[in-house]
Formats: structure tokens, sequence, C-alpha cells
């Protein structure tokens, strides 16, 4: 038996058809059904297990799963079950080499190729990397083709060494982004076919469809059947046999097809019975629009879809909709049916799915498919990113998610969907106060904001902060091509709108560049006299319809420029003259090269998409900042997809990154303080050291005659040193008036750590001494473990100064070579890095070092509750800390990336 049933507790996970299995590790109580397993197995699979086909074998394996547990033998075991029944086994052994492990795979006959084996391994391997195993070797006859199979196509380095009839396989167990892929690839086509039945189900029961009007079950099955759906509808009520023309069954075992889908539509109380009611019946997903469930109830309502490896959407859902024309599926109860169309939505509240598919509808853009997720117990908005991907028909991706299950994965699964469609997101997390309170600088610079605005960044989702700007930039996206830049030029009528225009542009972030001599010139002899031709462009209330589109025209081939803005409005000169300014618009050439946006103040409706004459559209904006914020998510956007995807960067070599001794170092700490707590300088610059981390020399003191002889050894060329008080607990040193500078000889020395001794008496514990740090600019470099999102880097201005400006850029780590580069580059203090003022850059590549040793540090230890570096002096020569903290916490490690279900 393994002795790490607490560390790893069971989980639930995909095969390769969608049927969800339970992955743990092995217990006492397993014997019997292990012994099974290989019993029940055929001669020649036990001789391609074993090598050879004794009966003993089985009994001998399960003897030695099951053993007592064997601290320190490095021995581990993780069996996969279905239905109570044992179906795969995976086990590794260390020998006298700590870091390598003999490993073993053996899966039920009956389910082969089903995924099991692969499954099994890839929570081996992550069970073996927390135990700092770095190699598996497995033995397997030559002829076991499909054992050899299943490591070659792990997608780690596997090398092979023949023996005769016999094949050593050595397994670097590296996880770098190619065997991430690989999992991920797995991972995907697993889902997605677990969703098939959700999505795609080829029958459907709706449970607690009642006979009068005014239920909800009632008004489900009304939409189903009144949207068309193609394939076998039930409705399950005791008491009728029809329900709006469907058939109705008493009960869920007494359908005549078992459906895919179950849509349960009880009171709260009814829901785990019935669910388990379903499961039994061999129902594969359920749709559960009940809300109020209490903590007993939600318990057992995910025990049994887990048991029965149903999917879940809900409960306190909305409901799901696929468009598809050969499906035709509305198991929803909001007022209307969407039209068919390419773009998916997924929602956690109903009220918003209602408000975003409503608006979608108001602007002809059609769904592909909708879940209202609800509570997501199950299905997640990871879950239907990977869909979208893989269906076929979604172009574009609108999420509105109030949590995360797991935000790395997600991170993972968004980066690679948003290389192929947009995917848009409300930002619509809850500030958490408490989390400030009594932190470092760090962590009071760490919103909950923060962190998801750093998810959405690096993944390459659009975030806006209303549903209302979702629909304003879907409208855009949907409609128009990408801009290349964001270089702006705005077209009006009226100077009045065109002014509110330019403000709009500007303060989201849009350029406006001026025309050249000879655009102007040309843009002059298509527009009427008195015309203002720089950028904005005045076309004046006497332009005709034919005049403005000549003139967008003319832009349109201007190399300098990236996107159009037309603000119009309605004037008793273009109704006199019969000219129709936003015909000349919606009549123009089949498909313009950039985008164009039209902003017209009288507009009734905030946006709207204006049809073409070759049936494209444009949208129109009832304010000029929601155009300019619509072309500003655009141009973000197509700068993002114009840049390679990131790699994370690989330090130096093992000399100057000693991942081993920093975990080491945590857990001595933690063994010493089981509740955490915050270290102590020693430990702190032992800690920084494991990643070479530059610090300014310093040395402890706990007397007035250690510290003169630190003060001696650590003077510079000007002779003076600095001196700081510490104390558990300590934070701000400095609001504390814990610190004293420019000390000059023995004698300010002395007086100091006097001044320390009365002041802090009975609470200090030492005093740090440092020379007195050269002049340079002052930064500040920190790190936040989110017991969600992960570890965050923060980095910005420093000293004093670190909270009241505010002035910091944050990334999710691990940090790629493009999180560095937009870390350095956001904060608002940035032009002084890079040499401002005359000043000459500071050590650029140094400071890109001391951001990705924090990062290689957060990842290495979850541990790491918080690290405060400030301030982080930068000159041209050097990147040095000059304060460092750094709080622990006893964590263990969750690898994000590992296949399970939530």
């Amino acid at each position: 038996m393994t002795d790490d049933t607490v560390s790893r507790p069971t989980v639930h996970a995909l095969l390769s058809d969608g049927t969800t299995v339970c992955v743990r590790p092995v217990l006492p109580g397993d014997h019997e059904r292990l012994q099974g397993l290989y019993e029940d197995m055929s001669a020649e699979n036990l001789r391609l297990r074993f090598f050879a086909a004794s009966r003993r074998s089985a009994v001998m394996a399960a003897d030695r799963a099951c053993a007592p547990p064997r601290p320190g033998s490095g021995y581990r075991a993780l069996l996969a079950e279905s239905r109570g029944q044992v179906i795969g086994l995976a086990e590794y052994e260390a020998g006298e080499d700590a870091a390598s492990a003999e490993m073993s795979i053996a899966v039920a006959d009956t389910l082969h190729h089903h995924g099991v084996g692969t499954l099994l391994v890839e929570h081996l391997v992550s069970a073996a990397r927390a135990d700092g195993i770095t190699t598996f070797t497995a033995d397997a006859l030559s002829e076991n083709h499909e054992v050899l199979r299943l490591f070659a196509d792990l997608g780690l380095r596997t090398a092979r060494r023949f023996d005769g009839p016999e094949v050593r396989c050595v397994i670097e167990l590296k996880e770098d982004d190619g065997y991430l892929s690989a999992v991920e690839a797995r991972g995907r086509a697993a889902d997605v076919a677990s969703l098939e039945p959700l999505l795609r189900p080829k029958a459907v029961a709706v449970v607690g469809a009642g006979r009068r009007p005014g239920s909800v079950g009632r008004a489900l099955l009304h939409h189903l059947h009144e949207g068309g759906f193609t394939r076998r509808l039930f409705a399950v009520n005791p008491c009728a046999t029809s329900i709006l023309g469907v058939p109705s069954h008493p009960s869920v075992s007494a359908l005549p097809k078992v459906p895919d889908l179950a849509v349960l539509a009880v009171p709260a109380a009814a829901v785990p019975d019935t669910a388990e009611e379903c499961g039994k019946a061999g129902v594969r997903a359920l749709l559960v629009v009940s809300a109020g469930l209490d903590s007993r109830q939600a318990e057992a309502l995910m025990a049994t879809c887990r048991t029965y490896g149903m999917r879940l959407v809900g409960p306190n859902s909305l409901g799901v909709i696929n468009t598809d024309p050969a499906l035709s599926l509305d198991a929803t109860f909001a007022a209307d049916h969407p039209r068919r169309g390419t773009a998916g939505v997924a929602v956690q509240s109903g009220g918003v799915g209602i408000a975003l598919l409503d608006g979608l509808s108001r602007l002809g853009i059609g769904v592909s498919s909708f879940a209202s997720l609800g509570d997501k117990y199950d299905v997640s908005g990871n879950d239907m990113l990977q869909w979208w991907e893989s269906d076929g028909r979604t172009e574009l991706a609108l999420l509105h998610l109030e949590s995360f299950g797991n935000p790395r994965a997600f991170s993972r699964t968004a980066r690679r969907v948003t290389r192929r469609m947009p995917v848009l997101t409300v930002d619509a997390g809850r500030t958490d106060a408490g989390r400030r309170a009594a932190a470092s600088h760090t962590a009071a610079a760490a919103t909950p904001t923060m962190t998801r605005q750093a998810l959405f960044t690096q993944a390459g989702v659009t975030a806006t902060r209303s549903v209302g700007e979702l629909l304003e930039t879907a409208a855009l996206l949907h409609s128009q091509p990408l801009p290349t830049g964001s270089r702006v030029v705005i077209v009006t009528n009226a100077g009045g709108a065109g002014v509110l225009a330019a403000d709009a542009c500007v303060e989201a972030g849009l350029s406006l560049p001026p025309l050249t001599p000879s655009v102007v010139e040309d843009l002059h002899a298509v527009l009427p006299d008195g015309s203002t031709v720089g950028n904005l462009v005045d076309a004046t209330a006497a332009v005709t319809e034919e005049q403005l589109g000549d003139c967008v025209d003319l832009i349109m081939g201007y190399p300098g420029i990236d996107a159009v803005l037309v603000a119009l409005v309605p004037t008793a000169v273009a109704a006199a003259t019969g000219d129709d300014l936003v015909r000349a618009l919606t009549s123009g050439p089949a498909r313009r090269a950039l985008p164009v946006a039209v902003v017209r103040l009288e507009q009734d409706l905030p946006v709207r998409l204006l049809q073409t004459r070759d049936g494209g559209a444009i949208p129109s904006y009832a304010e000029p900042g929601s155009a300019a914020r619509a072309l500003a998510h655009a141009s973000r956007r197509a700068a993002w997809l114009s840049r390679p995807a990131g790699t994370v960067p690989e330090l130096p070599e093992v000399a100057e990154v000693d991942t081993a001794r920093a975990r080491t170092v945590a857990e001595t700490y933690l063994a010493a303080h089981p509740d955490g707590g915050w270290l102590d300088p020693r430990t702190c610059a032992e800690l920084l050291g494991c990643y070479d981390i530059p610090q300014l020399p310093w040395s402890w003191a706990e007397t007035e005659d250690d510290a003169v002889l630190a003060a001696e050894r650590l003077r510079g060329p000007d002779g003076r040193v600095v001196m700081k008080a510490h104390w558990p607990g300590q934070l701000h040193k400095s609001e504390q008036h814990a610190v004293h500078l420019d000390l000059e000889g023995d004698a300010q020395v002395r007086s100091a750590f006097r001044d320390f001794e009365t002041r802090f008496a009975g609470l200090m514990t030492g005093v740090v001494v440092q020379p007195l740090a050269a002049r340079g600019t002052e930064l500040f470099a920190g790190v936040v473990q989110d017991e969600v999102f992960g570890p965050l880097v923060l980095f910005g201005l420093g000293g004093t100064a670190t909270e009241v400006l505010a002035d910091q850029a944050a990334r999710l780590a691990p940090l790629t070579d493009h999180d560095v580069h937009d870390l350095i580059t956001a904060p608002r203090c940035a032009p002084l890095l890079f040499g401002a003022h005359g000043s000459g850059p500071v050590d650029l590549q140094g400071l890109e070092q001391l951001l990705l040793r924090l990062s290689r540090l957060a990842v290495d230890l979850p541990q790491l509750a918080e690290a405060d570096f400030n301030p982080v002096l930068t000159t041209p020569e050097a990147v040095t800390v000059l304060d460092a903290r750094v709080r622990l916490l006893p964590r263990t490690a969750q690898d994000p990336y590992l296949r399970r279900l939530r």
C-alpha cells in the first residue's frame, strides 16, 4: 500500500471515450479486487505483464500493492476503478538511486485502447515528480507493442535498449511544453467525447415536466418541442401519459429508450435521488435547473455523477443550446430561441445569459451553442472552450465566469483557442479586501482584479468591464477585419462629434497620427470647401453621400492608418439633398481592408450592425467611447496574435539554481514552524541564494559589539552603513522607524543599536548591517501565491512610494520571455529603466534574470505564500535586492495540468 493516501487524494478523470474513472492510491481492502484484475487477464496478457503466465503472479502482485505502508521505501501504487471495479494499476519503486524508479502498468483485458494505462501513468509521473524522481525505467517484452506505444506516445523523452526478447525503456520525467501539449491533446479529446451526450444527445428526457403552465419543467419541454429537437424527446411525470404532445412516463427507468441527457426540474430535495435513478438507468449527462441545494444534497449529487460517469451542468442552470440543424437542441427556459450562427456562449449567471442571448439576437449574431453553467459543479468554461475549438462551427467565444476551478489549465486552453477565434469575457470577480490586511507590499498590491487581468492578458482573452462592452466588442470582432495597429483616423460631418470621438480614442489607448501632406491634398480634392483635413477630418455638414464614400475609400489606401472611425450626426442639409451618409459606408466595396466603426449620436441602441450591400455588416455605436473601446480591444487582439507564443527561458545551470536545497530550506523551516511565518534574515538569504538572486552584502548582529564588527567589515568607500532592526513577523521597517541610515564610525553604530534596544525592548531579536547602497532607481518585485490562480509575480516602482503610487504590473508564473518583457515595460516608471532624461538604461538583462528567478522560486515552492523585494536597486551596472521578506505556509503542491475533473 502506498504511504501517500492523504497527500494524493481520490480524483476523477476522463478516459479517451469520455467515460469517468476514479484514480486513487491503493488501500489494504483492495487486495481481492486487485487480485481479480490479474486473474481475469488472459494467459497471453499475463505473460506480457509478468514475462510468464503463472497464476501465482496475481496473488504476488496484489500482496505487493496492498502491503503495509513502507515509509522511505520509495514505493507508490495508484489504481483506476469504474463503478467499484478495479480496471488498472500503475506502480513504481525507487532503487538505490533515489532519483530513478522502476515502474509497471497493468490494465484490464476489456479496457485496452481506452486510455486507462496512459491516464494512470500521467498520474504516476506527477506523483514521482513530487517525490523528486526524475527518471522511470520499465522493462517490457519486445513483442508488447501496446505498452511500448504507450511509453512512446506519452510526450516524454524515452530511450529504448534492446536485450534479447526484452526492452528496457528509460523515461525522463521532465515537464516541458511538449509533454504538457501531449497531455492537453489527450485531455481535450476525452473532454469533448464526454460532452457529446450533453450537447449532442440522441435522446432527452425532461424530469419534472408539469401538466399545468407556469412550471420550469414544462417551459423546458415546450422549448425543446417547439424548437424542433430532431431526436427522441420524453417527459417524466407519474401523473401524465402525454404533455404538450410529448410522451410522458412515470419514471426514468420506465422510459422506452435510455436518454443521453436528463434535464432535472424537480425540487432541490429530490435532485439526489432523481440523479441516482438516472445513473442506474444509464443516463450519461445531467442538466440540473433546480436551485437551492444544500451542502448534503450537493455532495450526494456530485458523488452520484462521478459514480455513474455522468457529466453535469448546473445546478441552478438556465439550460443548454446547440443550434446545429441536425439537432436543434434548445433545453432552456429563455423567452426566445436564438438564431443559428457561430458564437459560442457560456455563462454562470442565467440572467447574464438571457441578456447576452437577447443582445446577440438584436445584433443579428447567431449562436452555435450555449451553456448556462449555474453553480458550476462540473462542466466549466474550460470544457466549453474545448468544445468550441472542436465543433467546426464556432468562430467567436463569449464567457461570463464568476469563478475559476483551475485557472492555469484554463490559461493553457485559452492561449491555444484564442489563436483560432476571439475569446471575450466580462471581468466579473469580486474584491476581497481581507487579503490586503496585515500583509506585505506584494500582498497589498495583488488584488483579485489584478490577478484575473494577468490571466486574461497572458492567455489573449479580451476582457471587458460589462455585458454592454462585451456585446459592443463582439459586434466589431464579428463583422470587421482586425486592425494591424492602433492608429485611427476620425472622419465626421460635425466638428463637435469628432472632438468627442478623438477624446474617446486617446482615452482608450488609440493613437491619432497626422496625415501626410499628399493625403491631405487628396482629401481636400474630394471634400467640400471649408472642410478641415487633419486627424480628425471634418467634412462639414455639406458633405454629400458620394464625397463621404470617396473620403473613406481614399483613407483606406493610406499605409499609416489601421482603422477608421466615422462620427455622423443627422443634418437638414443631407435631408434636403436626399443624401444618406450611412449608405455611403454600407454600399462601399465588398470588403474594406481596414476596420470601420460608425458613431451615430442619435442612435437608440448602444450598438447595431448595419448591413452592407455585399451581405456583411458595419458596427454602429451610440457613444464614441463604445466605438473606441471596441477598436482598442481589436487592436490588442491583433498585437497578441502577431507575437509568437512565449516560452519559459531556461535558467543557467544547476550551479546557480538549487531547487532541491530550496525545498530542504522550506521543509526545515516549516518543521520548526508548523503554522508557517516570515523567514528570519538568515533563512531568507539562504533561500534566495538557492536561486542566485543578487543581494546586497549584509551581516547579522545580536549585540552592540557584533554590530560594530559587522560595520567594520561592510563599510564601503564612503565609510557609511545602514542598520535595520528585526523581530519575528516584522513587515514594514520604514513605517516602524526600524532603520538607521548613513551611520559613520563606531560611535554612531553603537548609538543606533542602543536606540533599537530601547524602543524595541522585548521584541527585537537582532539587527541587519549593510553597506550604504549606491544611488540608482528603486524598484519593487514580489510574489503572492494565490490559492486558486497560483503564483502571481508583481513588478513596479519601489521604495516608500510603492503603495502610494501603485505603479505595478502583474503576470502569473511561470513567466515566459514575453511576460518578463511586459512586466518591465508596463509600469509608468518604465521610461526610467530605458534611459529617459539621458540617464542611460539600467541593467535590463539583470532585471530580466531577477524576475525569471523569482518566478522559478515561486513555481518550485508551493509553500511560498509571499515574497517581497523592496527596494530592488537598479543601476546601469547591476540589479541588487536591498531588502527581502519571504513568508512560507504549509502547503502541498498540486499539479495544475494533471488530468482530473473538478
